[in-house]
């Protein structure tokens, strides 16, 4: 299923086969896949894997990606793994812990001033003058290693999702997990396609507004601060795309504000589940829309907690000493 030319070599790090764990929740069983546990501490390993899988067959001796962390940690990993030089274009404000973790793979970190979207402009200008440029969100080989999440999904289940809650900024994930249903549908392996509620960042919600009230709403939506800075999109790649995917599944966008993010980290955690605030937005959107979505229900989580700066100092959380 994977788009390789035949003789090519896997560069893998042991990506997939993340868990599916369920919980009680209002009276709902529901499932998170814990994809926080992937090798890089998120889901972008699946695409990582393929990518870097087919520059190395293509010969490429080195490439460049953009990130605000986590595709930016697991491109240097994989192309560590497959012995490509890497150059990863963060913006300046990026997480230190993800900038710390992108580091220690060995690549040239290039830090741009100003917010995400300066870091994918400066990256494309690079790439006009000849550097290669390896972005997960514009090549779309990626989207083949999200479509094993699916697989996994219905593997574990036994049966289709009847929906599936996941955090979206590119929407690559998405549109994954879409074309992977699709394949499993055409070839018969299950019989329905599971509804798709992609979960945004209020302070960056393009697709919600676009859901919402059109293409006109673009015009007031803004590349704001957020807790989640891995979906701080302000122009998904495919988000016409994405938008449609949603669409004919009979799904749909919730946008989720700061304070909520936090309390999804918590409630989250309280689970057992300790994820970065971009997972926790599918906290707010499964308590939005859980009374209308059908069983089973299938939350993504991610991104690890490990990655993100702590919401509140521990120190102030009234620790108990015996």
């Amino acid at each position: 299923m994977l788009p390789l030319p035949e003789q090519a070599s896997l560069i893998t790090l042991g990506e997939g086969g993340t868990p599916l764990l369920s919980a009680t929740v209002d009276g709902r069983t529901l499932h998170f896949k814990c994809e926080h546990l992937n090798p890089t501490g998120s889901f972008k390993d699946r695409g990582s894997a393929v990518l870097l899988s087919a520059l190395a067959a293509a010969g490429l001796r080195e490439a460049m990606e953009d990130s605000s962390g986590n595709a930016g940690a697991s491109f240097a990993a994989y192309a560590a793994r497959a012995g490509l030089r890497a150059r990863v274009f963060v913006p300046e404000d990026v997480s230190p812990r993800k900038r710390a973790q992108i580091a220690a793979y060995g690549p040239e970190i290039v830090e741009t001033p100003g917010p995400r979207s300066k870091a994918s402009e400066t990256v494309r200008e690079e790439a006009s003058r000849g550097s290669a440029y390896a972005s997960h969100a514009w090549i779309p080989l990626g989207l083949a290693g999200m479509a094993t999440l699916a697989f996994e999904i219905v593997e574990q289940l036994g049966q289709a999702p009847g929906a599936v809650v996941l955090p979206v900024g590119h929407g690559t994930l998405l549109l994954g997990i879409d074309r992977g249903f699709a394949a499993m549908r055409e070839a018969g392996a299950i019989d329905r396609r599971p509804r798709l509620v992609a979960a945004q960042a209020a302070a960056c919600a393009p697709l919600w507004a676009v859901h919402q009230a059109g293409g006109e709403a673009l015009a007031w939506v803004r590349e704001g601060r957020t807790r989640a800075e891995g979906i701080r999109i302000i122009q998904p790649v495919r988000g016409d795309a994405v938008l449609a995917a949603i669409e004919a599944s009979g799904g749909t966008v919730v946008a989720v504000d700061e304070p909520a993010i936090v309390e999804g980290e918590a409630q989250l955690a309280r689970l057992g589940f300790y994820v970065e605030p971009t997972s926790a937005v599918v906290w707010e959107a499964l308590m939005a829309t859980l009374p209308s979505l059908p069983d089973p229900v299938v939350a993504v989580l991610t991104g690890s907690g490990l990655k993100a700066e702590p919401a509140v100092d521990a120190s102030a959380m009234g620790s108990q000493h015996a």
